[in-house]
Order: C-alpha cells, then structure tokens, then sequence
C-alpha cells in the first residue's frame, strides 16, 4: 500500500491490526529516531539503546492484534521504552552485579589456591634443602627461624662463640639460597605477599 498523504497514528493502528506491513514501516520510520535518542540519552551503550528499540517494535507487531491505542501512538510507544529501559537497566546491574561476585570469587580463589601451593612448594624445598645441612649447621638453622632465638641466645644455648654461630647461619642461609633456585619467581613472590 503507497501512502499517498499522511496517515494518522490512529489510523496507522487500524492497518497495523489488520496485518499491513506497511503501516509497521511508516510507524517504525515515524517513531524509531525518537525512542532510539531518548533510549540512548538512559542507557549505557547504544547497543542496549538498540536493543530495546528493538524489543519494543517487536513487542509491537506480536501484539498488534490486541492493541489498545486510542489517542497518542507516540506516548504508548514511549511508555513501553521506559519499561524496557528499567528492565535492561536491572538486568545490567544485576549482570555486572554478578559479574563482579564472580570475578571477585574466580580472583580470591585463584589467587588463595596459588598461594598455598606456592607456599607448600617452597617449605617442601626448604625442608629438602635444610635436611641437607650437617647436623650443627641445622640445629642452628632451626633455632634462629624456626624458635626465632637471637645470634648471642644460640650462642649461649649451644655454648659456641657468637661469631661462629654467624657463620654457620651465613652458610646455612646461602646453602638455602643455592638450593632453592629452582624454585620459580612466581612460587616466591606470591609467599612473600
């Protein structure tokens, strides 16, 4: 059908009720650059601006056949846009909402299950490593980090000088350093956070 004047909206809705495709495009051209830009001016992105445009035209060809429009097409249309708007900015919040739970749970996770694994990584090195240490070299080793006693406690503990108690705690720690090289960067970053 060649729209030769001007339909009314009211007139529109009476072909649009009677399956004309016609009348949908005229009522799509009429209206759509309108909601589109008031959509926009709500939404975050023109993509959801879109969409609802959309939705809402869509909404209107289902249900042409039970439209109740009897004075202003423009307002009917802007009313169901300002519903749609509220729904997709729940559905939004509610998204990125969940989102964010779930970013923050997946990084939390992650970041405990690396840790603990770093962190039994390098104590299973340590252990390794300290075994490997002459019986007196350890036992000093172990009293200065594992009893947390000072260089003159070991000292007066172990009735040794404290300067040799130094020593063997500079070579126990150097012996450490040496054996735990292997162990990634990333092992000993995420223990030491």
């Amino acid at each position: 059908m060649a729209f030769h004047q001007p339909l009314s909206d009211l007139q529109l809705i009476h072909l649009l009720k009677e399956d004309d495709q016609h009348a949908f495009a005229e009522i799509y051209s009429r209206y759509a650059e309108k909601l589109t830009g008031f959509a926009s001016a709500k939404l975050y992105s023109l993509e959801d601006s879109r969409d609802v445009i959309h939705d809402v035209f869509v909404k209107l060809w289902e249900e042409r056949k039970q439209l109740q429009v009897d004075r202003n097409l423009e307002a009917y249309l802007f009313t169901l846009i300002r519903y749609r708007i509220v729904d997709k900015i729940r559905k939004n919040i509610t998204r990125e909402a969940y989102a964010e739970i779930l970013q923050s749970l997946r990084v939390n996770y992650e970041s405990e299950t690396e840790k603990l694994i770093a962190a039994k990584e390098i104590k299973k090195g340590i252990e390794q490593a300290v075994d490997k240490l002459s019986p007196r070299v350890k036992e000093i080793y172990q009293l200065s980090r594992e009893q947390q006693l000072s260089i003159p406690e070991i000292a007066a503990k172990l009735q040794l000088s404290e300067q040799t108690v130094k020593n063997q705690l500079t070579f126990a720690l150097k012996h450490l350093r040496e054996s735990l090289a292997y162990l990634s960067v990333t092992a000993l970053i995420l223990w030491c956070h």
